[in-house]
């Protein structure tokens, strides 16, 4: 399985990457992050860590820098690809970048304009031009699996407002992308499709709330992240829908972390299968904690 992760320096992607790499895949490890110089989000996690742990984990993983926003860059990954690989299997599209340019609770005529529409070229356009170039590789054998990843399900996101029109705008965009690919890779036998992870707790989350993965639950934080994940729970779920040969039945579909989890009897690291996603609905909206608090 050759398989591309755009977005895999940490968080989910690099979640996804290494589960992709315990099922034995080749791994292009991308984003802007590397041991000689990181993005604007100035954080220590690199594209290098995450290809070695691909590797550790069973696979092989091939760390490659790449700005999405930058249509060269993709295209030279895109030539790479097809020059060591000759194939295209997956498409992973996880970049995001945007969590320093958005504010919460915050009326479009008092949020900054700019860092609105930077949050929209990461969180959109770098996913368009990710697949405006790798899907052409993909394309030329049946049977491709683009996943795009998101916050919130179509379904979610439909009638809650997530926080500020730039955030919003940007998830549900990403969850219609998912749709996209499926009627855009229909004829070639391809599978396209969006998910969400629930609470994350990824690097950034553990070091906001002062814990680490041994210790969280000691954090102060909303009733949602006692039932939060990690990274691989999400990953684990991708990687068994890669192996899945019916997996088209997912096609054009928008599912959580939880819903693979069931459907392919994956487990978080812990043996836990988080349901963050059922717990607000089922739990905290009847309670009438309807707040983003509650389940940020």
């Amino acid at each position: 399985m050759i398989v591309v992760v755009a977005g895999a320096t940490r968080g989910t992607g690099r979640g996804i990457a290494v589960a992709l790499g315990a099922a034995g895949a080749t791994v292009y490890c991308t984003g802007r992050s590397t041991r000689e110089g990181r993005s604007e989000l100035n954080r220590p996690e690199t594209i290098e860590e995450t290809a070695e742990l691909v590797t550790a984990a069973g696979g092989t993983g091939i760390p490659v820098r790449a700005d999405f926003l930058e249509q060269d860059q993709v295209a030279a990954l895109a030539a790479r690809v097809r020059a060591e690989q000759g194939r295209l299997d997956v498409l992973i599209n996880d970049v995001w970048g945007g969590d320093h340019l958005w504010e919460w609770d915050t009326p479009v005529w008092k949020h900054d304009q700019d860092k609105g529409l930077r949050l929209l070229r990461l969180a959109i356009d770098t996913h368009l031009i990710s697949s405006r170039h790798l899907l052409p590789l993909m394309v030329e054998n049946e049977g491709g699996l683009v996943v795009e990843v998101t916050d919130g399900t179509w379904e979610f996101n439909q009638t809650r407002y997530r926080e500020n029109v730039y955030y919003d705008l940007a998830k549900v965009s990403v969850n219609r992308l998912g749709f996209a690919w499926s009627n855009e890779l229909r004829p070639y036998g391809g599978t396209g499709l969006a998910v969400t992870p629930g609470f994350l707790r990824s690097e950034a989350m553990l070091e906001n709330f002062g814990v680490t993965e041994d210790d969280w639950r000691q954090a102060e934080a909303d009733p949602a992240w006692m039932v939060s994940e990690t990274p691989a729970y999400l990953g684990r779920g991708v990687a068994a829908l890669a192996r899945d040969p019916d997996r088209r039945r997912w096609s054009g579909r928008s599912v959580t972390s939880e819903e693979l989890a069931a459907a392919y009897d994956v487990t978080d690291v812990d043996g836990s299968r988080p349901r963050v996603w059922s717990y607000i609905t089922e739990v905290l909206e009847k309670k009438g904690e309807t707040g983003w608090q509650a389940y940020r």
